[in-house]
């Protein structure tokens, strides 16, 4: 069942979205760079749940930290930017978008404009979690990274599932017709 808003209340509801995720995730950096020394680890759940700081001057694993600084700046602020600004006004002002996608989409670009405020704020992208769990192993991450990929995955199952219905929508077409045919 799809919900029909007001443009108004439905561009609110995208902004509030994005802006949730990017409170949550500026807030969290904000606490870990005041009370939580550069490479500090502090288990949060044993070894497998770690808090530490790390100042990521690249993007996601540390890419394009060594390229020149005007090479960084066009590929980790200017260009993110230009994205970001792109997607929030398809998502804001297409009315043809699913309202799941809508949401998956504004996690993903909270997550981003998050990480690109740390870009021009700091230099750099203040990661603090570690997660070990023997072979599921990630690297330094934060709450921004953390809605990037809940918006990535929610759009890949939404996805899935839309071409899986679809699938089974002419099975389903086919055994109807199947039934009122002729006796």
């Amino acid at each position: 069942m799809k919900v029909q808003l007001s443009k108004l209340t439905r561009l609110a509801l995208i902004l509030g979205i994005v802006m949730l995720n990017v409170g949550c995730d500026q807030i969290s950096k904000s606490i870990v760079r005041d009370r939580v020394d550069e490479y500090e680890q502090i288990e949060l759940i044993g070894q497998h749940f770690i808090l530490t700081k790390v100042e990521n001057t690249g993007a996601f694993l540390s890419a394009g930290s060594n390229l020149s600084p005007v090479l960084r700046q066009l590929v980790l602020i200017v260009l993110p930017g230009i994205v970001m600004f792109l997607l929030l006004g398809m998502v804001a002002f297409r009315d043809k978008i699913e309202n799941a996608v809508i949401l998956f989409m504004c996690f993903m670009i909270g997550g981003g404009i998050g990480n690109l405020l740390d870009r021009i704020a700091y230099g750099s992208v203040t990661d603090f979690l570690h997660i070990d769990l023997g072979l599921v192993r990630t690297g330094v991450f934060n709450m921004a990274d953390v809605s990037i990929m809940i918006g990535g995955i929610g759009i890949l199952i939404y996805s899935w599932r839309q071409k899986n219905l679809q699938k089974t929508e002419p099975q389903a077409e086919q055994k109807a017709e199947d039934t009122t045919g002729e006796l």
